[in-house]
């Protein structure tokens, strides 16, 4: 993730690896349940039974068979790691909360060191095999057909026994992110029950494991066992994997879409079979026949140049999230032999181009269906024990888009088949590669089993992922580019798995002898910076360019969040449990924030205190990083905020929390990204309008208003413009010497209104009388420190403001009136819904959040209930909410609420007549 260590370049001849009886490749079907396989899947998921070899000393040809003892083995549903089974089943204390991941045997390497490149201690039960074992039946009218054994994902290696035989071993499985399939044929037994054991074993540190890098600690059993799904598959003696359809725009009319039909197929018997691959693609037939050799693999293409249907007239274009409509479309293909259908496999995709090019200033852009797009996006985190959940990856995408994201970037983390579904249906862009920081990037001391290992995980992921509109890029690299040997082979594999998209060297600017310049950047900072640096910093990461992975430092979770993951006696002041859950390595507390939160706005002596102004930190920092990139499209290309969330409650990089709750940083991020949106600039005191769709915005007014810390008007101004598509345009420049009028804090508040005089966007902003002077000369990999710190101390001692505030409902959504009947600006609002209890309810958005109320003014906020949540705050039909107010100058205010049932059954929420100040 971040640039601390440097490789040495080795030469590594590499060798093909031949695995007899294993097909690697991943399959798409059309059915949601059966993700990831075809319709004649069935998926080994509950009953497994799990256990330690050190207790069992098994041995695979008898604990595959039916008789076998697993008394006291623990209860498994698959996919699941090793850990994740022993906790659902009560073993250990929430390994989450407070430092009971220490408490677990095996976690006791050093404190913020990356395990991934440790050996596992002595006495850690991880050294040892654990045996998954399942037992399952198969119809006899399976008899006769080709029966495949899938593996979606084991961590590391593996001996694999059916029925007491053994189907592969650890020489053969070994991979994190390789997929298998093994012909069963002759050891299943149809009509009868049968019998699975696989010993999982755990990565070393000279493997290509899962790493979680600086971002968390790494579970004890380094994510080790059968993480994918396992399923067992039928067909006929050919079987058709991985379909794929492409486009092509040959002009920028897009009138004309160019398809390409490509599918993997394999002749499973031991003599040449001569057949047909046939189907439908957009609903348009194709067919053509084949004649494979015994054993063969060989991918079958369909070409518009061969087959002129699949010119395409007045396609349905698949386009980015915000910027249209995400139609998917079916390719279905079948192999038929002696008319009959030997295999069928169906997949979705949609009818959309990516290209990627280097600007004249040699920074990469990004091009979808042949028109510029900004990258705006996250870095995204599996949970820390690969547990999938698959309602909460959709709750998590519906957040991105009320953030207005369009991207999110996966280093290392290969997610399952259901989120890169919901990328496709919503229209998110996802980047994709290896990870750094482990045996992944320690290619000087690589074996060619290790590139063989490599390459074939590109294999396997490459083929599962290439059909998803969603994907725009791979990286072959994370923080330094591979050698050029190794980056030669990725890039063979690329080429033959006909891999569509944009291909990248690495997540860095270091250029290859082999692909040239990256046109990206790593640079940094990865802690605080002011909120002015976006703007002023020309070296490093500041808004130019592509950059891969940056942040403006720690996100604090709320009160209510912190309460989850710390005891009570650890939840302030700060101590190293709270440093515990911040980060490894040069992350592991957060002292760059205090120490900065102390110098611009003063010492936080109170929990409370702290907690309102890192939220403020969060909102102002995020919203700075992302409107700079806004501002200076396309001398910026993109930006991937580091990170997106977390895979374990944390103090660090996201923009909501573990819980899934919103707070500052989510909601300065969703102003900045505003779809058509105003704002201020540090650097030069100008108001850009910054329009983000593919469609002009006529006709509108940009205003401003700039006041001294106690109100005084300094500055008005009001412009009509037009903005075009997929622009930014400055509105006009506030005067330098507005800013030098006597005043500690400045307040800059922007409206842009429509033609219709509706605000489109409103923005406020507390501007320092001097900005941060930063210290160039000490940057780091992880920030740039501030030689002189701006001073918002001012803020901490503005005059008394009150609000009022009234609540309703329509159905799930709740609507808050605010007003300031004061004669002091309410800075910083925030509102949040809480239970009858007092406690925050998570997942809950509001249509803007941390605002500014001046003297008489009065805005509407809206918030959306998911159902489950109101469904469970309802107690037999009446319940209580409350919607609890905030903010730094005024006293916390309390809506009581009560939820009843509306006569057609849905709940309402009813405010009382009272409110308690």
């Amino acid at each position: 993730m971040t640039l601390r260590t440097r490789t040495t370049k080795c030469l590594i001849h590499r060798s093909r690896l031949i695995i007899l009886g294993v097909w690697l490749a991943a399959s798409h079907g059309p059915a949601r349940a059966a993700a990831g396989n075809p319709p004649s899947a069935v998926l080994l998921k509950s009953g497994w039974a799990v256990q330690s070899d050190c207790k069992v000393h098994g041995v695979g040809a008898e604990l595959s068979m039916s008789n076998a003892p697993t008394e006291g083995w623990y209860p498994a549903s698959v996919p699941a790691t090793v850990l994740a089974v022993q906790v659902a089943a009560g073993e250990f204390k929430d390994p989450f909360v407070g430092t009971n991941l220490r408490s677990i045997p095996g976690t006791s390497y050093p404190l913020g060191e990356n395990f991934s490149n440790l050996d596992m201690p002595a006495d850690s039960p991880y050294r040892c095999g654990w045996w998954y074992r399942k037992s399952f039946h198969v119809a006899a009218s399976e008899r006769g057909k080709t029966l495949w054994l899938r593996f979606g994902g084991i961590n590391y290696r593996a001996d694999i026994w059916l029925n007491g035989r053994k189907i592969a071993d650890s020489d053969q499985v070994q991979g994190a992110y390789r997929t298998y399939e093994f012909d069963v044929t002759k050891a299943i037994k149809p009509g009868e029950e049968n019998v699975l054991a696989v010993e999982t074993f755990a990565p070393t540190p000279t493997d290509l494991g899962i790493n979680w890098v600086d971002w968390n600690p790494c579970p004890p059993d380094k994510d080790m066992g059968l993480w994918g799904a396992v399923s067992l598959m039928t067909s006929g003696p050919v079987a058709v994997r991985s379909p794929i359809a492409t486009t092509h725009f040959p002009d920028a009319s897009l009138q004309t879409a160019e398809l390409t039909v490509r599918a993997e197929v394999n002749n499973a018997t031991d003599h040449p079979v001569e057949g047909r691959l046939e189907g439908t693609v957009a609903g348009i037939p194709i067919s053509q026949s084949v004649r494979l050799a015994a054993g063969e693999e060989r991918t079958i293409s369909f070409a518009p140049s061969d087959f002129p249907q699949l010119r395409i007239e007045h396609p349905q274009i698949w386009w980015p999230v915000d910027q249209g409509a995400h139609p998917l479309q079916t390719l279905t293909l079948r192999f038929l032999l002696n008319g009959s259908v030997s295999d069928e496999q169906t997949s979705r995709f949609g009818i959309r181009e990516v290209n990627s090019e280097l600007t004249a200033k040699g920074y990469r852009l990004f091009r979808v269906n042949q028109r510029p797009i900004l990258i705006r996006g996250a870095g995204w985190s599996q949970d820390m024990l690969l547990r999938q959940q698959p309602e909460r990856v959709a709750e998590e995408f519906r957040m991105v888009h009320d953030m207005h994201l369009n991207t999110i970037r996966l280093e290392g983390k290969m997610e399952t088949d259901e989120f890169f579904h919901l990328a496709d249906e919503q229209g998110f862009l996802v980047i994709a590669g290896w990870c750094c920081c482990d045996h992944w990037e320690h290619w000087d001391k690589w074996t060619p089993d290790t590139l063989n290992v490599a390459t074939a995980s590109l294999t396997s992921q490459i083929l599962r992922i290439r059909s998803h509109p969603s994907l725009i890029a791979w990286f072959n690299g994370s923080d330094n580019p591979p050698p050029a040997n190794v980056e030669t082979a990725y890039l063979k594999v690329l080429e033959q798995t006909h891999w569509p998209n944009a291909i990248v060297s690495s997540a860095s600017a270091a250029p290859t002898t082999v692909s040239g310049p990256s046109g990206v950047k790593m640079t940094g900072p990865y802690d605080f910076v002011a909120p002015s640096y976006w703007l002023v910093d020309t070296k490093y990461g500041g808004a130019y360019g592509f950059n891969t992975e940056t942040s403006p430092g720690p996100a604090i979770p709320s009160l209510q969040s912190l309460k989850k993951m710390l005891p009570p006696d650890h939840q302030w002041p700060q101590d190293a449990v709270w440093g515990y859950h911040a980060g490894g390595e040069g992350f592991q507390d957060i002292h760059v924030f205090n120490d900065a939160m102390s110098a611009t706005y003063g010492e936080a002596k109170t929990a409370a205190r702290y907690n309102q102004v890192a939220q403020s930190m969060a909102f102002d920092g995020e919203r700075a990083m992302f409107e700079a990139y806004g501002r200076n499209k396309y001398n910026s290309t993109g930006v991937i905020q580091w990170m997106l969330n977390n895979a374990w409650p944390s103090s660090i990089w996201h923009l909501y929390d573990y819980y899934l709750d919103a707070a500052g940083g989510y909601y300065g991020t969703k102003k900045a990204c505003e779809l058509l949106h105003v704002q201020y600039s540090y650097d030069d005191h100008s108001v850009y309008v910054v329009n983000s769709i593919y469609k002009a915005a006529p006709g509108l007014t940009a205003v401003a208003h700039v006041y001294d810390i106690n109100l005084k008007e300094l500055f008005s101004k009001s412009t009509p413009l037009d903005v075009g598509p997929d622009s930014s345009i400055k509105a006009f420049d506030i005067p330098q010497e507005v800013f030098q009028t006597p005043s500690t804090v400045y307040f800059v508040q922007l409206e842009l209104k429509n033609a219709k005089d509706m605000v489109e966007s409103r923005n406020f902003y507390w501007v320092p009388a001097k900005l941060t002077e930063f210290d160039w000369a000490k940057t780091t990999y992880t920030h740039t420190p501030a030689k002189i710190s701006e001073d918002m101390t001012a803020l901490q001692s503005l005059a008394p403001s009150r609000i009022t505030a009234t609540a309703r409902s329509a159905g799930t959504m709740v609507h808050l009136h605010v007003s300031n009947p004061s004669k002091a600006l309410a800075f910083q609002i925030a509102a949040e819904l809480d239970d009858v209890q007092g406690a925050k309810l998570p997942r809950i958005t509001w249509s803007d959040n941390y605002i500014e109320l001046m003297p008489g003014e009065e805005r509407d906020l809206t918030a959306l209930l998911p159902s489950d949540i109101l469904s469970r705050v309802e107690l037999k039909g009446k319940s209580g909410l409350k919607v609890k107010i905030e903010g730094w100058n005024l006293e916390p205010v309390t809506i009581s609420s009560q939820v009843t049932p509306e006569k057609s059954g849905s709940p309402l929420l009813v405010t009382k007549a009272t409110q308690d100040q």
